[in-house]
Formats: C-alpha cells, structure tokens, sequence
C-alpha cells in the first residue's frame, strides 16, 4: 500500500522531547523496581535522549544504529536483570531505535490522510496509546499467573531461579497434581458435564427468543427482551438468591413426587440456573445475526409449499448459524466460569472446577490453581478465537465485507 501522505524529517524540538518522555517512562519502572523512581526518570530520559542524538547528528547509519541500540539495552537489562533483564533490554533497544526513527523521518504520517491537523495527528496516536494502555492494564493480570503456573516450588511469586530462567526453576507438577488429582478430575468433570447441557438448552430457547422477538407483529417486544436479558444485568447475587428459593422448591418436588435422586435433581437444578444465565448471550448474538437477515428468502421458502419447520432448518439457520455458535460459545463460557450460582444451587456433588478452584483459595493455597487457571485462560483464547473467525463468516454470509 503507497504512503498517503509525503513524509519529511522533523525538527528536534518535536523528536527531542517526545523520545525522551518515552525514555522517561521506561526509567520509571526500571527506577521503581531498583528503589528510585525518580532517578530512573532522569537517567531514562537522558539516555534515550543521547542515544537519539548519536544516531541522528553522529552515526546517520540506521541499520548499524539498531544493532548498537539492541546491544546497549540488552547490556543494561543484564546488569539490573540478569538473563531476563538481557532479552527486555534487547527488545526495548528495538523498540527505541524504531521509535527514534519513526518520529525523525515523520514515517508516523505516512498512513494519515494528508489534510489532518497536527492536532488530529495527535489525538490519532493519543487514542491508540490509550487503548494500548487499557489492554495492558487487562491482560497484565493473566500474564502474570501463566508463568506462575510452572514454579517449580508451592508459593504463589516469582522465584529467585525463574527470574534467572533457570530450568530448575520450572516444572510441569502442578499440571502433573491437576491431571492425577481426584477432586480436581472430579470437579472437571462436572464441569464437562454441566456446561454442554446447559449451553444446548440456552442456545435452543435462546434462538427461538431471538427469531420471535425479531417478528414486526410482536407486542412488548422491548419489554420482553428486557425481561429475557436481565440475568445479565441484574446483580449474580442476587439472581443466585432467588435461584436458590425456586429451584430448591423444585428440587422437593422433583424427589418427593417424582422420586428422582436427589444428586440427579441437583444437577438438574444447576444445569437450569446454568442455562438461564446463558439465554442472554444467545439472545444478544442472535438477534444482531438477524438485523441483516432477509426475511424475503423465508416467504420465498414458504410460497414453494416449505413448512415453518422446514424453513427455519433449511433456510433460516443455515444464515444464522454464526450467531448461534457465537451466542452457544459465551453460554459455554458463562457457565464453564461460573461459581456464584452454583454455590447456591449446588452442592458437593455438583462441585465444578471454579468452585474447586474458589474452595483451594479458601482452605489451601495451591498452585494448582495457576495451573487450572492457564488452562481455561487458554479454552476461553480459543473459544474467542472462533467466536471471531464466526462473526468474520457471518458479515461475509451477509455481505458487509469482502470475500
């Protein structure tokens, strides 16, 4: 794709101060963690500062200049990291010498339309540092645990031997004690057993909301959607406090009149609860599946003698389909991460893994935990992965974008 928009060097009253601040910031941390968050703004910015100046006035050799910015960070990194600190500071010393260059030589207005203001320009950026930093601040957390998860010892922190990548500081036992464990197998299992069930019975009733409530001739239709979706809204305490009067009324039923197992019946009853706080998502995805859909196809359908049935399966959900499977997959999800409910609704018998999870951080800190936290870390990943590629199918199935 050609630049937009010519590029030109710019002045050092603007590359100066704005490299600096970017060296201010890094120096920050690096400060902090060695006790002196000052010192590091200080030192941090003059480094980076000089080192543009060199690059600039001096070597005016870009490619030689990234090798010496690599080599000079990573050399830092060494001596207040170590082995890690080397491979921080080697790519930070990437980063600087792309950032020093990108600013100089103005290749940061090459995308931009050629009419926008400096201003605009900034606020460009600005945005895009500002979503950077809230997906920082949300995805620190879980990159945290998931290093944690292969401590070779039973605390929850870094060790002295992780930090030095040391092998003998990592170790799969934790993966190993989830695996061999019987209460956690045990608690996986209802998981896989609970979750599937559930998202069926959300994805079925939920469809059939979403197609009755996109009908013109629908009364209340917003005041029925709002009812349907409020175990999104409404508090999860409080949805499981009411949950927990219904379904235990159900639950004497069920074993009193029906003489059903009361272990079965309490599945049955978290399996529900389950499916009830799926519904909404299934609603949700659905129904904005069907705001492109082109209800002419269903009337050429039924003018051809297709019954409703027939229609639905052979025309209709062919089309929206990847909003079901959107809409199953959060189901899925809530109710493979649900714990609240279940608390409520369930007991020993019904123990899922969130609620085993919640119990070892209750009664024993395990680090299995870590462990079973990486491992859904990485199904919800894949399950949003799909989630994404579906919705990227659905736009093109409706023509919003290209083939």
């Amino acid at each position: 794709m050609a630049a937009l928009t010519p590029i030109s060097r710019k002045p050092m009253s603007l590359v100066m101060p704005t490299v600096g601040a970017a060296g201010a910031l890094l120096g920050l941390f690096v400060g902090t963690a060695n006790g002196s968050g000052f010192a590091g703004i200080v030192i941090g910015a003059a480094l980076i500062v000089a080192m543009a100046a060199v690059f600039i006035f001096g070597l005016k050799n870009e490619g030689l200049a990234k090798w010496i910015s690599i080599a000079l960070l990573a050399v830092l990194g060494f001596v207040f990291g170590g082995v890690p600190g080397v491979i921080l500071g080697a790519v930070f010393g990437w980063l600087f010498h792309w950032f020093i260059y990108w600013l100089y030589e103005g290749r940061y207005r090459q995308r931009l339309l050629p009419y926008l203001t400096p201003r605009q320009v900034l606020w460009h950026y600005t945005f895009r540092v500002i979503c950077g930093a809230i997906f920082t601040f949300l995805i620190t957390p879980i990159l945290v645990v998931m290093p944690l998860s292969f401590n070779a010892q039973d605390f929850f922190t870094f060790t002295p031997e992780m930090l030095r990548l040391d092998p003998e500081g990592y170790s799969l036992k934790h993966y190993r004690d989830f695996f061999t464990n019987n209460e956690w197998q045990r608690s996986f299992k209802n998981s896989l057993i609970i979750a599937p069930i559930a998202t069926v019975i959300s994805v079925s009733l939920g469809t059939l909301a979403a197609i009755g409530l996109s009908q013109s001739h629908v009364p209340f239709k917003r005041a029925i959607m709002a009812i349907l979706i409020s175990p999104m809204i409404v508090p999860l305490i409080i949805s499981a406090t009411g949950m927990f009067f219904f379904y235990s009324q159900i639950g004497n039923w069920l074993e009193g009149s029906l003489g059903l197992d009361k272990t079965f019946v309490g599945y049955i009853k978290v399996v529900l609860a389950h499916a009830v706080l799926g519904i909404p998502f299934v609603i949700i995805t659905v129904t904005a599946t069907l705001v492109g859909f082109d209800n002419s196809l269903t009337r050429a359908a039924a003018n051809m003698g297709a019954n409703p049935v027939t229609t639905f399966f052979k025309v209709q959900m062919p089309l929206i389909l990847p909003g079901v499977i959107s809409g199953g997959l959060f189901a899925f999800i809530t109710s493979f991460d649900e714990v609240v409910v279940v608390l409520f609704v369930g007991s020993a018998s019904q123990k899922t893994l969130p609620w085993q999870m919640f119990t070892g951080l209750r009664e024993q800190i395990s680090p299995t935990i870590l462990a079973v936290a990486t491992i859904l870390v990485v199904i919800s990943i894949g399950l949003l992965t799909t989630v994404e590629l579906l919705r990227r199918r659905s736009e093109r199935l409706r023509g919003m974008s290209p083939g």
